[in-house]
């Protein structure tokens, strides 16, 4: 038993800025705008919210520090890709180095290998909910968590609700199917797919905040091992809707779990730490024949 809590708690743990990530990044890609540059936002927010923290010892700053950062990064994908009609894959990629660069840089400036926050512990901002704590088993599993974790859960109502029964989500929807017909009802297209890609980045700077300074308190170069891409592969196999997004998310997320955990168990401890990765791949593949498969019968994508 204690096998299966440590995989349900890592699966959880894993879970939320991924889940965050993936519930963000699903409205660019219901806009046609696929988002490459979601892992570097996503440690853009971790760098800022613990870089903020360590230079002011401000929580609250160091959340609203990492929410405008990304959305800056937000902007500047949006101008070249959407206004400049860039290529999405190149400005992302050049993001997802840049921003490594840029923490690599500052952290060298000031002579650290890592950035520590002696004064801030994680255990107390953690959200212990009354009654399931205290349960056996489950208790230590749900309960414990920081706030965003928890508001990466919401996200999913949240996003499903904005998608679909708002008039901003229909027209992001109507955007990204079909920006012809969108342009000739009105529609300011172009502000719409920025503001989808915007809501990507707000989500971004989050999980990036909840890795580093809600679960680790500390902050070291490349710590998002990937996330964002991972993110982009559940984005896809879910077609940007948020219940298979979200399934997919759980699934890379306990495969994940499994791997950490048995990599702890057996010597080959690299080679189980890049199962994830092949498992994303097998995915990938798979839901990708699917897809085609389900377009050859119908003739068309279906939303």
């Amino acid at each position: 038993m204690g096998v299966i809590n440590s995989i349900v708690y890592e699966t959880v743990v894993y879970l939320g800025p991924v889940l965050l990530c993936v519930l963000g990044g699903l409205f660019a890609y219901k806009a046609n705008v696929l988002n490459i540059a979601l892992e570097g936002m996503m440690l853009m927010g971790a760098f800022m919210s613990v870089l903020t923290a360590f230079k002011t010892e401000s929580l609250g700053l160091s959340y609203l520090m990492a929410v405008v950062s990304t959305m800056a990064l937000g902007l500047v994908f949006s101008f070249f890709s959407v206004k400049m009609k860039g290529n999405v894959i190149v400005i992302g990629l050049a993001i997802n180095m840049l921003v490594p660069a840029i923490a690599g840089f500052v952290m060298k400036v000031m002579a650290l290998p890592t950035i520590t926050l002696s004064w801030f512990s994680p255990r107390s901002i953690q959200v212990n909910i009354p009654i399931i704590k205290d349960i056996p088993v489950i208790g230590p599993i749900l309960s414990g968590h920081p706030p965003l974790t928890y508001i990466s859960y919401l996200m999913i109502i949240i996003a499903a609700v904005i998608l679909y029964k708002t008039r901003f989500g229909v027209y992001v929807r109507v955007t990204g199917e079909n920006e012809e017909a969108a342009i000739s009802l009105g529609l300011k297209t172009n502000w719409y797919k920025t503001a989808a890609i915007l809501i990507g980045a707000l989500c971004c700077g989050l999980a990036g905040a909840n890795i580093s300074m809600e679960r680790l308190s500390l902050f070291t170069n490349n710590m998002t091992a990937s996330r964002g891409f991972i993110a982009i592969a559940a984005i896809y196999c879910g077609r940007g809707k948020p219940i298979p997004c979200t399934l997919y998310t759980i699934l890379f997320a306990i495969i994940n779990a499994v791997a950490e955990y048995f990599s702890l168990q057996v010597s080959a401890s690299l080679l189980l730490k890049a199962v994830p990765y092949f498992a994303m791949v097998a995915v990938l593949s798979i839901a990708s024949a699917i897809n085609r498969r389900n377009a050859s019968d119908r003739g068309a994508f279906a939303d």
